[in-house]
């Protein structure tokens, strides 16, 4: 049985791969620095994608990098339509991915709890024992 492989999930993933290539190679604005493309959404009519990214290594701003490459949208989608050989591009929404910024956050407070919670054990052991 063949497996099925929606065409939305393959234009994302082809996207993301091209979007990668196409901002280290031809967006020239020094705000955007190293980005890393961390995913793309595709919707289902095709007609609009989010692009996720974040600055590489979490060194750079964000808020600047977002504004460059909202600014490059419209020239990143005639690159894409002209790769990818689409009839219609997709409208690109650039969007900061701070998921990784918040499980970093995540992991220090759980690390911050266990680590708490041992040195209390550690005070309420009687001692002598």
């Amino acid at each position: 049985m063949p497996r099925e492989f929606p065409r939305a999930r393959r234009i994302e993933e082809q996207l993301k791969r091209l979007l990668s290539d196409l901002v280290r190679r031809e967006v020239k604005d020094p705000r955007v620095g190293l980005v890393t493309i961390t995913g793309v959404e595709v919707s289902k009519d095709l007609s609009h994608a989010r692009i996720y990214f974040t600055p590489f290594a979490g060194v750079g701003d964000a808020a600047a990098a977002l504004e460059a490459l909202r600014h490059a949208a419209g020239y990143l989608r005639h690159q894409v339509r002209n790769e990818m050989r689409l009839r219609v591009a997709p409208e690109l929404d650039f969007q900061v991915d701070d998921s990784v910024e918040r499980g970093a956050r995540l992991s220090a407070l759980i690390h911050d709890a266990v680590e708490s919670d041992r040195r209390r054990r550690v005070d309420d052991e009687p001692e002598g024992e």
